[in-house]
């Protein structure tokens, strides 16, 4: 879901400034003085500007999804190598992930299956720091 929320925003973000490409936007007014010459040629200089912050603007946006799809990427990936592994039961264990930090949590039977939940988050790729939020129930 969060997958398709990100896309859905970033395909927004396309389409609005395409739409300001070509209709022509300048920041609210249609026809800024000066933009339109008088035999009706565009003023290429307001244009570029225009169009350098709509771009700046739309990578800014990219750079945000991206960052939140690395982040659910780590989360399933680190999901994934415990539904994998023989003493885990991933089952009880939530993982959540913001800015490449991963929160393990949970409840776990034993101090080797703590331990084993956390080797596997922190030896994943991208994985910045983990915190431990995993109990152990007798």
């Amino acid at each position: 879901m969060l997958r398709a929320l990100l896309r859905l925003t970033l395909v927004l973000v396309v389409v609005v400034a395409a739409a300001a490409f070509f209709l022509g936007w300048r920041g609210g007014r249609v026809h800024p003085a000066g933009s339109i010459g008088t035999l009706g040629q565009v003023d290429t200089t307001k244009a570029r500007e225009v169009g350098a912050s709509v771009g700046e603007k739309t990578a800014v946006a990219a750079d945000r999804a991206a960052a939140a799809l690395s982040d659910g990427a780590l989360t399933a990936k680190i999901k994934a190598k415990m539904a994998l592994d023989d003493t885990v039961r991933a089952r009880s264990i939530d993982v959540s992930t913001t800015h490449h930090v991963v929160t393990v949590s949970g409840t776990v039977k034993s101090v080797a299956e703590r331990d084993r939940v956390l080797q596997l988050a922190r030896e994943t790729a991208g994985v910045t720091q983990v915190i431990d939020h995993v109990t152990i129930t007798s």
